[in-house]
């Protein structure tokens, strides 16, 4: 305590001049910050305040009394996990605090009805995982996700999103921060309407990753290779009455065949997105590129955490939408699209 004035001041705190706050100063004490711990963009704060971020799982409102005064008041709070002492704030209304740093739920999938989980999900809103459902939701709205496939196999991240929703901005985020070798996975239905033969009559590849020959739009396209081009040919490749006239080869676009049966059949990256593309209830095609590190080194477990935090991507794993495909059932899959297989998952 110090003297101001003829007025005892808590040391450190701000003048109180309530003559009964004797007994009720002990209480209230913990409710002052320091002067010296105060910082404002002004450079002046004359009342108590704090800025902490809130743990909503220990928000609770109260109400204290600090000079005679009722202020509300937020009743625990949370600075790098650990709990501090109540904080009341003068003449501070904590709506604009919850705005700020509260994060705000991520809205569920609620697939449409061309979707084969609408009818299971208007059954069991909850029959979807969270972590498919903010997966789905981002395949419809056109973001990127992050897809990962078993430790044992390829062990990487590739970047996917449905076709028909890929944009320029998007195009050039794949070709900035993959590998640059953009996939246009495709059901064999579109492969063969596209008369699109194998690159190699005998895949030797170690996972079986079924390239066909490259290709490019024949019309609206310059070199091909810039990602206005990329996303010109691609259009043309999904659109419903695409055509083998439609497109030429060898191109700059790298398609690639989804084995029948989806992630049941083939633990891959490209039945993963064409299975996601599907469940979301967008045309079964979509794009893929591996993600890489800035030295070229392919990223892995906690850099790919890293990065789907930078870019706010949800992500996902293989093994994941295998089981969740299981769970499905056989009447899980529409046989148009996705007919189901034996499985085989010694191919990974």
């Amino acid at each position: 305590m110090r003297l101001q004035g003829g007025v005892k001041v808590p040391t450190g705190g701000m003048p109180c001049t309530d003559p009964s706050a004797g007994a009720r100063r002990a209480r209230e004490r913990r409710c002052v910050v320091p002067t010296s711990r105060r910082v404002s963009r002004s450079g002046a704060m004359p009342e108590p305040t704090v800025i902490v971020r809130m743990r909503e799982d220990v928000r609770a409102r109260c109400r204290h009394r600090v000079h005679g005064q009722d202020t509300p008041c937020m009743r625990a709070a949370s600075v790098f996990g650990c709990l501090l002492p109540i904080v009341a704030l003068k003449r501070f209304s904590p709506e604009p605090c919850e705005e700020r740093f509260m994060s705000k739920p991520t809205p569920l999938f609620e697939p449409p009805k061309g979707s084969p989980l609408y009818a299971r999900y208007h059954a069991d809103p909850h029959a979807i995982p969270p972590r498919i459902a903010v997966a789905l939701q981002a395949m419809r709205e056109g973001r990127p996700v992050i897809l990962q496939d078993d430790f044992d196999r390829e062990n990487e991240a590739d970047l996917i999103v449905a076709a028909e929703k890929l944009t320029i901005e998007t195009m050039a985020l794949l070709i900035r921060e993959c590998s640059g070798i953009v996939c246009l996975c495709l059901p064999d239905a579109k492969i063969r309407q596209l008369a699109l033969p194998q690159m190699v009559p005998a895949n030797q590849s170690r996972h079986g990753t079924a390239f066909t020959v490259s290709i490019e739009a024949r019309d609206g396209v310059s070199t091909g290779v810039s990602a206005a081009d990329r996303l010109t040919t691609i259009r043309a490749a999904i659109a419903d009455p695409a055509k083998p006239t439609d497109i030429v080869r060898p191109g700059h676009v790298f398609p690639l065949r989804s084995q029948p049966g989806g992630v049941l059949a083939r633990r891959g990256h490209t039945e993963g997105t064409v299975e996601l593309c599907w469940l979301a209830g967008l045309k079964p095609a979509g794009v893929l590129c591996e993600l890489m590190n800035p030295d070229g080194t392919m990223t892995r477990g906690n850099d790919v955490e890293r990065f789907a935090a930078l870019h706010g991507l949800p992500m996902l794993t293989i093994e994941e939408l295998v089981d969740f495909r299981r769970a499905l059932g056989p009447q899980g899959a529409d046989a148009s699209i996705q007919p189901t297989a034996s499985l085989d998952v010694s191919l990974g």
